[in-house]
């Protein structure tokens, strides 16, 4: 399969089938599928069965040009439900929609454990079962269901960001850049530090246009005043080194699967300085093609009369 980065978003969009159904072994990290859908944008249900899949669809509208997708998760451990399913498929073809299913697995041992640590009951067990009889009598079950998946993924040694990594790289029609949820804004220390952010930055050490009377009461989103700060030679230096390191360490937290982040960049007020790099810092990542919203927290209280 081709890395996401390396293909356009048309391309992206036309693999991307409009339905896709969860299931699979009990434990096996289902609802952290699930998650990872409703992270990228798809209308996500849990336990929904096979037969009410395409009124569902019809309803949010998929299939009817909007771009919408549907992920369901379905428990399907008694074969009346897997013929359901087959049906289901079928029938979801024939209103033109495209569908995938994702089976989720582990082995027997660490699914045992996963029970074991959440001292959870498995849903299969019986009186006088063991969890091992429980693992056993739904993998036989489930046999015929997982090879007709489109997907098999085994969860046993897989972190929760490589799984949202894997299904991401399958079934969104947008980059990792794209998913991910960049929140940067400004601030003004003397109103407080704020304790949102993933990353600060304190741009308090750049000329102050404050001191200028005829830049006091604008604001960085003037340009007279951006012009200042950003022009000016140590600015330079810093976006410089700024956004170096920002190119370091973006990739690691979408490696790891954060899907929003906050970079706050603060001077005194949240007035001049803080806005203007906010601002070029928004921009500079909005080249990089994340997914980027500009705010500035402070910008109100400041002190806009002469």
């Amino acid at each position: 399969m081709a890395d996401s980065n390396s293909i356009t978003s048309a391309e992206l969009a036309d693999r991307v089938p409009d339905i896709v159904i969860i299931t699979g072994m009990s434990g096996s990290g289902r609802t952290q599928a699930m998650h990872a859908f409703e992270d990228m944008g798809y209308y996500c249900i849990d336990n929904l069965p096979p037969s009410l899949i395409l009124q569902l669809a019809q309803i949010i509208g998929i299939n009817s040009g909007v771009g919408r997708h549907l992920c369901v998760t379905s428990d399907l451990r008694s074969q009346g439900l897997f013929d359901e399913l087959l049906d289901a498929i079928e029938t979801l073809r024939d209103h033109e929609m495209t569908c995938k299913v994702v089976f989720l697995e582990a082995s027997d041992e660490v699914l045992i454990r996963r029970y074991s640590e959440n001292r959870r009951r498995h849903p299969l067990a019986t009186r006088g079962d063991t969890t091992a009889d429980a693992i056993q009598r739904e993998r036989m079950a489930l046999a015929s269901i997982r090879d007709r998946a489109d997907m098999v993924i085994d969860t046993s040694r897989m972190r929760t960001a490589a799984l949202r990594k894997r299904l991401q790289a399958a079934f969104s029609e947008l980059t990792a850049e794209q998913l991910m949820d960049v929140h940067v804004f400004s601030f003004g220390f003397k109103h407080g530090m704020p304790i949102e952010a993933d990353l600060m930055i304190d741009v308090r050490f750049l000329p102050n246009p404050f001191y200028d009377p005829e830049m006091r009461t604008l604001t960085g989103l003037d340009a007279k005043v951006s012009d200042f700060v950003l022009d000016h030679p140590k600015t330079h230096e810093f976006l410089d080194a700024w956004f170096r390191l920002l190119d370091a360490v973006m990739p690691g937290y979408i490696a790891e699967g954060k899907p929003q982040l906050s970079i706050a960049v603060g001077c005194t007020g949240g007035q001049h300085r803080s806005v203007a790099i906010a601002e070029a810092t928004g921009r500079y990542l909005e080249r990089q093609h994340y997914h980027v919203s500009i705010s500035h927290r402070d910008l109100a209280k400041a002190n806009l009369r002469s």
